[in-house]
């Protein structure tokens, strides 16, 4: 169950990375992506493909681009972030047996 969130939270890097390298560097093509990151192709041509469905970049002649949503989303991912980490960690076991000790 934990390695498979891991996963999930690597590939979740993985896809504001490529994000990111679009805000910063847009038009920018796979090819530059991969090289910079260290990531194989198909692993940035997959995370293209999730941030185009989630509308927050699209395909251009010259390589991918922001969309009118990227702004709203950039500035609302930190407090999402902070969210989802209060929740984890008021996951944590430990600090409950801790308590009832």
């Amino acid at each position: 169950m934990i390695d498979r969130l891991e996963k999930e939270v690597d590939m979740l890097e993985r896809h504001l990375q490529v994000l990111r390298m679009v805000i910063e560097n847009e038009p920018i093509g796979i090819v530059k992506m991969s090289n910079e990151t260290g990531y194989p192709h198909h692993k940035v041509r997959y995370s293209l493909r999730v941030l185009e469905e989630e509308n927050l970049i699209e395909p251009s002649s010259q390589g991918a681009i922001t969309t009118e949503q990227t702004g709203e989303f950039v500035d609302d991912l930190d407090g999402k972030i902070d969210h989802i980490i209060e929740k984890l960690e008021g996951m944590k076991i430990d600090d409950a047996a801790e308590v009832e000790s």
